[in-house]
């Protein structure tokens, strides 16, 4: 059996004993019960939200064909006597009712919440289920309503406690960034050098449009950085810049296929073309020496 680092000695001993009453074909789980699936509701705390369509699919025929050979971790509801919450197995259980099973066998512990969200990402974290910002949201969960610090919950998990740190870092990101971290379409290694990046969205759409590579994309963030503070200006100018300007820059950078920024005070200014590549700069120097009118 698989030694767990770093967890406590009591969620090891649920896991490990979930997989020791594991069975062959046809035969009950040792220790479970057969619990009617109606009877067992997932845990709206748990960190992982996005189940693949083709897991489930593939896991759903197997569970039709031999039946459930691990049972799930549940816990009796106390306000509802009868009932169970998941504390481990939320793939098997959506499987097991698309397979059309009416019960399934499952290990029954009496758990505390702080003791299920452990048990939930643990699990997770050892099947690598977890995209980064669902990982990230059990950290933080389990660092604002329980008050564990980094290295506690690096503790717990298995992990260093800079990768906790960093992390949790990614709850800092803007909506939109996490979305494309959720859905695959950046990385984690993309996002942390996005953290606290005014441009960060921008940027985000960027990477997604043109397939940057982290190190590009650290790059562009440290210039970013470096760049001095644009100047305050009052509300009315800069609404006025943002409603006159950001269409024009949306267009060039459409026609380039790089970010563009027009800086403009009083009807003089410059324009910004930013690149990620020397093969960038070469096509844009092309393109810009074509355009320019021969002499006569």
């Amino acid at each position: 059996m698989t030694e767990r680092r770093g967890l406590g000695r009591g969620l090891s001993a649920l896991l490990d004993e979930a997989e020791a009453a594991s069975t062959p074909e046809g035969r009950r789980a040792v220790g479970a019960l057969d619990i009617p699936i109606e009877l067992i509701g997932r845990n709206a705390d748990q960190p992982r939200r996005n189940f693949a369509e083709e897991e489930l699919a593939g896991l759903a025929a197997s569970i039709a064909e031999r039946g459930v050979l691990q049972p799930i971790l549940v816990r009796p509801l106390a306000e509802t006597p009868g009932e169970y919450q998941i504390v481990a197995g939320e793939r098997r259980w959506r499987a097991a009712q698309r397979a059309g099973l009416r019960a399934i066998p499952a290990l029954v512990r009496d758990l505390d919440d702080l003791e299920v969200m452990e048990v939930a990402i643990i699990e997770n974290i050892q099947r690598a289920d977890l995209n980064p910002l669902e990982e990230a949201r059990g950290y933080a969960a389990m660092s604002e309503r329980f008050h564990r610090s980094a290295e506690t919950i690096a503790g717990i998990v298995g992990k260093s406690r800079g990768h906790v740190a960093n992390t949790l870092r990614l709850m800092r990101l803007p909506a939109s960034v996490k979305a494309h971290l959720e859905a695959g379409r950046l990385t984690a290694g993309h996002a942390r050098a996005l953290i606290d990046l005014d441009e960060a969205e921008a940027l985000a759409e960027r990477i997604v449009k043109s397939g940057l590579n982290v190190r590009q994309v650290e790059a562009m963030a440290r210039r970013a950085r470096a760049a001095p503070p644009r100047p305050t200006r009052p509300a009315r100018e800069q609404a006025e810049r943002d409603n006159d300007t950001r269409a024009l820059e949306s267009d060039l950078s459409d026609v380039l296929g790089l970010t563009v920024e027009i800086r403009d005070k009083g009807g003089a200014g410059e324009v910004r073309i930013g690149y990620a590549t020397l093969e960038q700069l070469d096509d844009l120097c092309r393109r810009l020496t074509r355009a320019a009118p021969s002499g006569s």
